[in-house]
């Protein structure tokens, strides 16, 4: 896919994700809280989405989730009912956070990031004197990112200090990083927003929320985030 397809092809990046998966894993458990959607597969893979609990258009899927090819839940990602959509990157997720899949797609831990906080830490010195924006309000972002010049958090639920998501059009192009949180898969604003910051640090970087005890913090290169991983459950807890 070429920078200037990203948004005259939208769906590609959907595609190629969905793509990479094998046809011979199914989802063994699938469930979703006001926060978190989880699933597991019989690879042993544990994936998570944040919850967009937004139902105006009809599922497409109906009936239970466990024992359906992986392909088929993930494929649930393109819905337009984003609680749907929300299970559907939580399948994607499931595949990608395994720790063999991770190393053969090119992550390279770093070795720090032993807790959530400490996500955006391995960008310390990237991000000295530069413009620096992040997609989706993590709180504890701005004093992570201190030490670049400007800091910009931009967010659809506003909070005090927030940009509305709207000003992504105008800001972004000029941003020297960009964080950009997974959930725009879900909600369908990633392709715009990579389009956006493809003047930015090349590529730009995705954060996937953590949710499960299996999840790393993924980004893609250079930089990559990790956090350690502990061993996945036989059963998933689906706490709210």
């Amino acid at each position: 896919m070429q920078e200037d397809e990203v948004m005259s092809q939208p769906w590609e990046i959907y595609d190629a994700l969905l793509d990479g998966l094998p046809g011979d894993v199914v989802v063994r458990s699938a469930g979703q809280g006001p926060r978190w959607s989880r699933v597991l597969n019989s690879a042993g893979g544990v994936g998570a989405a944040w919850t967009m609990d937004v139902r105006s258009r009809p599922a497409l899927a109906e009936g239970p989730l466990e024992d359906r090819p992986l392909r088929d839940v993930a494929a649930l990602v393109k819905s337009w009912n984003l609680a749907e959509a929300s299970i559907g990157q939580a399948a994607i997720n499931s595949w990608y956070s395994r720790e063999e899949t991770a190393a053969a797609n090119g992550f390279e831990p770093t070795g720090e990031g032993t807790t959530w906080r400490q996500v955006f830490d391995p960008y310390r010195e990237m991000i000295i004197g530069k413009k620096v924006a992040v997609i989706g309000h993590f709180p504890f972002a701005e004093a992570a990112l201190a030490t670049a010049e400007e800091y910009i958090c931009l967010e659809r639920n506003l909070q005090p200090g927030d940009w509305p998501d709207s000003a992504c059009e105008y800001v972004l192009p000029e941003c020297d990083l960009v964080f950009i949180s997974s959930s725009s898969f879900v909600n369908k604003t990633a392709p715009r927003l990579i389009e956006l910051s493809r003047h930015a640090h090349r590529p730009s970087l995705v954060l996937r929320r953590r949710s499960t005890p299996c999840s790393s913090t993924r980004a893609s290169t250079p930089s990559p985030v990790s956090s350690r991983r502990a061993p996945c459950p036989n059963r998933l807890p689906w706490p709210s």
